[in-house]
């Protein structure tokens, strides 16, 4: 895995969030960009009842580009 300095994790048991779940990284990727991705694990879980989905986002600071 690429070095990185933080995490962000998007998780959700609701049918209905889970449909806004891609919106809503969308969203936070855009108002981070400065932040590079460099790596992901999507987990899901479930039992009897509830059906668990987690995307998990390893990031770092861009670098700045050079002149």
């Amino acid at each position: 895995m690429a070095s990185y300095t933080g995490i962000k994790i998007f998780s959700t048991t609701l049918a209905r969030d889970r449909e806004a779940m891609g919106e809503n990284i969308t969203k936070w990727l855009r108002e981070n960009s400065q932040l590079e991705i460099v790596d992901k694990v999507v987990t899901q879980s479930s039992d009897k009842e509830f059906h668990c989905l987690t995307i998990t986002l390893f990031y770092r600071e861009r670098e700045a580009k050079k002149p």
